[in-house]
């Protein structure tokens, strides 16, 4: 039977020195006090013009990112190979507000699918819609107002845009996942990726549209997919998250008035998450399943599910993935096992990063359990180890 308990395969790549700082890091982040503390001298420094990477990059920086640049984290990438765990580079910078910046971002990430076209070990590209439109426009767009003759230009452009990341994978031969965003925005994102799986998939799943669980109509919406992809003769390609932004989207329903998105209780939401894998293997035969998860039980769920219905453990239309200096346990120990396994690698320069290094730690703050137990697992190993704690 599946186990994540076995500390020593999910710290095998890590040093004594290494999971000491892990320890630490983890400790510190586990205050909510220090962690806004800690936020708050961040942006300070920034505002004021005083150099941060000298704090950062040996701290957060180093467990949660893989370098500055593509060939920074090679080094990470075959590290992880050895392990038998693959890498999906994620570049890590904010969307920006004028088009010589999207034009750059844009250009970065069509070097990570090229990248994941010279390496195996690196299954997947991956980008943020958001990235590549400015907002004040995807604000109208999701509100239903009427564009200026600019405004459906940027639109246009936003769509070309993912058209020029979707053919590039395509061509070379890389599935390619977009992330999912605010739920006001996500009815315009999800019909660029519809469009895209129409045209692009019918060999295979290479553009995966990604489905937050939390929301109250994902279930249906999978469903929905499924029927158009059968109907339009292609593969649909989903990554399942359980969600990024609950609060925010909360607190944006009670400020507007109208009912929240988001699923009342974790409970409702793991349900989701799990049927969703299910309805999903029950129709392997049209959808792909990448199953983005830091929850145990869903990680072994998609496992057994695999198992009944006879799907070998390094089928491609089977991966899981976590980020990267998360989660380790489930990670390592899936590899083990055989599966087909990755972690989210971002990367980007330092002070471009710090918007996704905080949120991570608020998330390693806020969830539930998380933290706590990614300290258990390295107080387990450290004890193991003999004379580190």
């Amino acid at each position: 039977m599946l186990s994540f308990l076995n500390t020593e395969i999910a710290f095998r790549n890590r040093t004594d020195p290494d999971l000491r700082k892990a320890y630490l890091m983890f400790r510190a982040i586990s205050n909510p006090a220090l962690v806004m503390v800690g936020k708050s001298l961040i942006n300070l420094l920034i505002k004021t013009g005083i150099p941060v990477g000298w704090i950062v990059k040996p701290t957060v920086y180093r467990h949660f990112a893989g370098g500055e640049s593509i060939d920074d984290c090679l080094k990470t990438i075959r590290m992880l190979d050895k392990f038998g765990v693959m890498a999906i580079l994620d570049y890590s910078v904010e969307g920006k507000e004028n088009t010589e910046e999207i034009q750059l971002s844009l250009d970065e990430t069509l070097r990570t699918v090229v990248n994941a076209a010279k390496e195996p070990s690196v299954p997947f590209a991956v980008f943020k819609p958001t990235a590549f439109i400015i907002t004040t426009v995807l604000e109208k767009i999701a509100a239903g107002q009427e564009l200026s003759d600019s405004e459906q230009e940027e639109a246009d452009n936003f769509r070309k845009r993912v058209g020029k990341l979707c053919e590039t994978a395509y061509n070379l031969g890389v599935p390619i996942l977009i992330d999912a965003e605010d739920c006001r925005y996500q009815s315009f994102f999800d019909d660029v990726v519809t469009g895209m799986m129409e045209k692009y998939n019918h060999e295979r799943a290479i553009v995966y549209n990604t489905m937050q669980m939390y929301r109250k109509d994902r279930l249906d919406f999978l469903k929905e997919s499924y029927r158009k992809a059968k109907e339009g003769d292609y593969y649909l390609g989903v990554k399942f998250v359980r969600g990024a932004y609950m609060e925010r989207e909360r607190a944006r329903a009670i400020k507007m008035g109208y009912s929240s998105p988001i699923h009342e209780t974790k409970e409702l939401t793991d349900r989701d998450y799990d049927l969703a894998l299910e309805y999903s293997m029950e129709h392997i035969d049209r959808i792909y399943i990448f199953n983005g998860t830091h929850n145990e039980k869903s990680a072994a769920w998609l496992a057994e599910l695999m198992q009944k219905h006879g799907i070998a453990k390094n089928d491609t239309r089977c991966f899981f993935s976590q980020l990267y200096g998360m989660s380790d346990h489930i990670t390592f120990n899936l590899a083990e096992e055989g599966y087909l396994i990755a972690k989210y690698l971002p990367y980007g320069p330092i002070i471009q990063v710090l918007p996704y290094l905080i949120r991570r730690m608020e998330e390693n703050t806020s969830v539930a359990g998380q933290t706590g137990r990614e300290l258990s697992l390295i107080k387990t190993e450290m004890k193991r180890r003999k004379g580190l704690i």
